[in-house]
């Protein structure tokens, strides 16, 4: 293999020639892979190389480390443990550090993530101990290149998320400081190698709390910090700006010296800063403390609610800066770009948030700043002033007591209404989105009959006027639906007189000849809320709608013969998507009294998944359609299978598109449920699909749970006949209740582990219901232990969760009532049971259905243990 060659095809523009050459190196790895990463740090280290070979070359190295799945990752490290001599381990890491001193600054930046890559490997391991001492030295003396690649390096390494390499970063983090503060000292002069400090540092806070106890070190990291943020180079002083914030996040507790003495100033000053991505992350401080402040109220609420005299230190930051801060982020407001896109995070976005978080942290204190700035600029001739005057009333609206904002607001709606008039879009787009937190926020203060009427119209009236103020009219729209829904199931509600207009208003919009995708789509978001919303007074409006909503979407089906182009085939999708979102909320909302437009509705539906594109997400929606078609109908159901399950069987079987196949899952579960014993026919394929599923090495192991599931749902709705898979699915379940996270599992492996848990109860409770209504209980008997064993595991474990719990007490309940007679009391009399019962049972934090199943539990398994009860019973 010419390594040269197949570097340089790792960069070609081709990718048939990238590819080939991709599987060239990976075909080398497999073959010898200390011979492979020897030739590619060679490669990388050779200063006569061409510079793009050499970043191929570490871009490949990068990439043998790597890998996104945890178990993957697990297993490219163990190939560098397992496969590789140490000799040949030295020689690479050798050639790494040297490349960290190239004149190349690219080699040098790809040899900095090699290094980390390693380090993550044999840090926790203790395998190389020289590395930090090697780093430290080389920003103590090294060139300018040496000294930012090593920087570099140490932010790489401090940046993991793997737990193990984290908790052996905190015995560096004296060398970590070391390298970091004496590259990011003001005594620096080359800013590339500061900003590489100031990054490494950011990066390593999480690991140096030690030295952050000690107050000399702390003082010193604090001084290097607060005078980078002077340091005359914008990007060292976005990095300072930004180890503030980590810093106020991660030792708030710390602050009050440093606050009074050196950061209120210095943050205000940043947030005027000239540079704008330094003065958002000086904004960001504020939002930081705000933050902050807000939790800390929250935990010592909840601890003095329980009793607990342990309080966290609050020193009320943002309440003692709110004069100096908040005119600061009005000013800010008023710094809008009128060309910025939607989603671009810019100076006054970012001081808008702020505003939003300082209303929460100091509720009324900023009350009469933000009047005053309201009443100045509210008609002032810059459009600019009037935008940040509209923003900042409506970024107050929650923090403050809403008795407080009551008059306010009822004193500003026939203002703000009006502002949806004003000549500038801004201001109107501002001004709807204004009302939109109003309606979210403080509702009350709306009276219905006042002001609902102008306020609706004005909304429509902004939706029909502009594409750009679509998604803050609909957002406004949507909020109103949900605030004056009333109470589930009401007769009437205060959008009633409204809703027949509101209905015909966005059918209109959705039909105008110029509404762009966008605006489309958020019209119809606006249907499903006023649909999933009204009273039942106005159920036969919604049952009409369903008429109009299918009659549209057959219009869509031959426009799948007419697709020229991409264009084409999005908004094809997108409208199909959006009208079965609509169809989907009536369906919701109607409930049972869907049925009159069930046919037209499954007719039109099989329309669509039979002409759908493979790679649609349309079935998607119409998945979630059919299923609550299905929850709707109920046995009634039935008539539609032979029909529909080609389309279901299809999407189980579909490993390359997991979003369908998850979806069709979650959609076996609807209709087993809902047609009960109806369902058994289908159920040998279903069951077939499940467990091929199950086994699976396309589909990641975040399917597994809902597949569980599923097979209690369908035992639920068979009953006895699911004795036909009950050794079957007893094996899956004992084999999934081995897996268990380890010391080293990620966060994401711990979660996997609670949700497979899940699963395993779900269908255990499942199970046994169906064997009890089928009088076959006895076939349990075989599983009894290894049920136990697994509810003990789930009880030891720290790592749990409510939904555990509450399924864990289903299947104690389930199982002491499938055996009245006391066959397996010896299991219900164990003390862990006990305790297990009595502490789901008396958690607080737990919601009433998880208790009131733990009580019942304990109903079942007193029956168990205490003598004469069961023959009571």
């Amino acid at each position: 293999m010419d390594v040269n060659q197949v570097l340089e095809g790792t960069l070609s523009p081709d990718a048939t020639i990238r590819h080939n050459a991709e599987q060239q190196l990976a075909h080398a790895a497999s073959v010898d892979f200390s011979g492979y990463v020897t030739t590619l740090a060679q490669e990388l280290a050779n200063e006569q190389a061409q510079p793009h070979i050499r970043t191929a070359a570490g871009i490949a190295l990068k990439n043998s480390f790597s890998a996104r799945e945890y178990a993957r990752l697990r297993e490219v490290q163990e190939r560098w443990l397992q496969q590789v001599d140490i000799n040949v381990k030295k020689s690479v890491k050798d050639l790494a550090l040297k490349t960290l001193g190239s004149n190349d600054a690219r080699a040098g930046q790809s040899a900095a993530q090699f290094v980390s890559a390693i380090a993550a490997i044999e840090i926790p391991r203790a395998q190389w101990p020289e590395l930090m001492a090697v780093l430290v030295q080389n920003v103590g003396e090294g060139s300018a290149h040496l000294k930012q690649a090593s920087l570099v390096a140490i932010g790489f390494i401090c940046e993991t998320e793997d737990g193990d390499v984290r908790e052996a970063l905190t015995g560096h983090s004296n060398a970590i400081l070391t390298a970091v503060v004496q590259g990011a000292r003001k005594e620096e002069s080359n800013n590339d190698v500061r900003h590489a400090a100031m990054t490494a540092l950011c990066d390593s806070l999480d690991f140096v709390r030690n030295n952050f106890e000690n107050e000399g070190e702390r003082n010193y990291i604090m001084q290097v910090v607060c005078e980078a943020t002077q340091a005359g180079d914008s990007r060292v002083e976005q990095d300072a700006f930004g180890c503030l914030n980590k810093i106020m996040g991660l030792y708030y507790d710390k602050m009050r010296f440093y606050m009074e003495k050196a950061l209120f100033g210095l943050t205000i000053m940043g947030m005027r800063n000239e540079e704008e991505d330094v003065a958002k992350l000086a904004v960001e401080f504020w939002s930081t403390v705000c933050e902050e402040e807000i939790a800390i109220e929250d935990d010592n609420a909840q601890a003095l609610a329980e009793g607990s005299t342990e309080m966290r230190p609050y020193f009320n930051f943002a309440r003692i800066a709110t004069q100096e801060v908040v005119p600061v982020l009005l000013e800010l407001l008023t710094k809008q770009d009128e060309d910025a896109g939607d989603d671009e995070y810019n100076i006054s976005r970012a001081a808008y948030q702020s505003l939003q978080l300082y209303a929460q942290a100091v509720g009324a204190q900023l009350i009469a700043s933000v009047l005053g700035f309201v009443e100045n600029n509210l008609r002032h001739e810059d459009w600019h002033h009037r935008d940040a005057a509209v923003s900042a009333f409506g970024a107050i609206m929650e923090g403050p007591d809403e008795k407080m904002l009551d008059p306010l607001v009822k004193q500003a709606m026939p203002v703000l209404i009006g502002m949806m008039d004003d000549s500038s879009i801004h201001v109107k787009d501002s001004a709807a989105y204004a009302l939109g937190r109003i309606c979210e926020s403080v509702p009350d203060a709306i009276d219905p009959a006042v002001h609902l009427p102008p306020l609706i119209s004005a909304l429509f009236t902004g939706l029909s006027s502009n594409p750009k103020m679509a998604g803050s009219c609909c957002w406004a729209l949507m909020n109103l639906a949900e605030r004056f829904a009333g109470e589930p199931g009401c007769n009437e509600n205060p959008l009633s007189k409204h809703f027949q207009d509101s209905v015909t208003h966005i059918l209109q919009v959705t039909e105008r000849a110029d509404a762009d995708n966008q605006l489309r789509t958020a019209a119809y978001e606006v249907l499903n809320t006023f649909v999933l919303n009204s009273a039942n007074d106005n159920l036969p409006v919604v049952a009409t709608l369903s008429g109009v909503v299918l009659q549209r979407l057959e219009k869509t089906i031959p426009l799948q013969q007419q697709i020229v182009s991409v264009e084409d085939r999005i908004t094809l999708e997108e409208m199909q998507t959006s009208l079965i979102s609509v169809l989907l909320a009536i369906i919701q909302r109607l409930e049972g009294e869907i049925k009159p437009q069930a046919d037209h509705i499954m007719h039109v539906l099989l329309q669509v998944l039979s002409t759908a594109n493979a790679k649609s997400s349309v079935p998607d929606t119409a998945f979630a359609a059919v299923g609550a078609l299905a929850s709707a109908l109920e046995e009634d159901f039935f008539k539609y299978m032979d029909s529909f399950a080609p389309f279901l069987y299809n999407a189980l079987g579909n490993q390359d598109e997991p979003g369908l196949c998850a979806m069709a899952i979650g959609l076996v579960s609807d209709i087993t449920r809902s047609l009960g014993e109806k369902a058994q026919p289908y159920c040998d394929t279903f069951m077939n699909y499940l467990l091929n599923n199950l086994r699976s090495t396309t589909l990641s192991n975040q399917f597994k749970p809902a597949i569980l599931q599923c097979f209690g749902d369908i035992a639920q709705a068979i009953g006895g006949h699911f004795q036909t898979y009950l050794s079957v699915v007893a094996q899956v379940l004992q084999q999934a209740a081995t897996v268990v996270a380890g010391n080293d599992g990620s966060y994401e492996m711990l979660d996997y582990v609670v949700s497979l848990r899940e699963g395993i109860m779900d269908a255990w409770g499942g199970i046994i219901l169906a064997l009890k209504s089928g009088n076959i209980v006895s076939l349990l008997q075989p599983y009894i232990d290894i049920i136990f064993q697994l509810l003990s595991i789930v009880w030891q474990d720290p790592n749990r969760s409510e939904s555990l719990f509450r399924a864990s007490m289903g299947v104690i309940g389930d199982l002491a009532d499938a055996f009245p007679n006391g066959e397996y009391a010896h299991y219900f009399r164990s003390d862990w049971v006990t305790s297990m019962i009595k502490e789901t049972r008396s958690n607080r934090e737990f919601s009433s259905r998880t208790t009131d199943t733990a009580r019942w539990a304990r109903e079942q398994v007193k029956r168990q243990t205490i003598p004469g009860v069961n023959q009571q019973a």
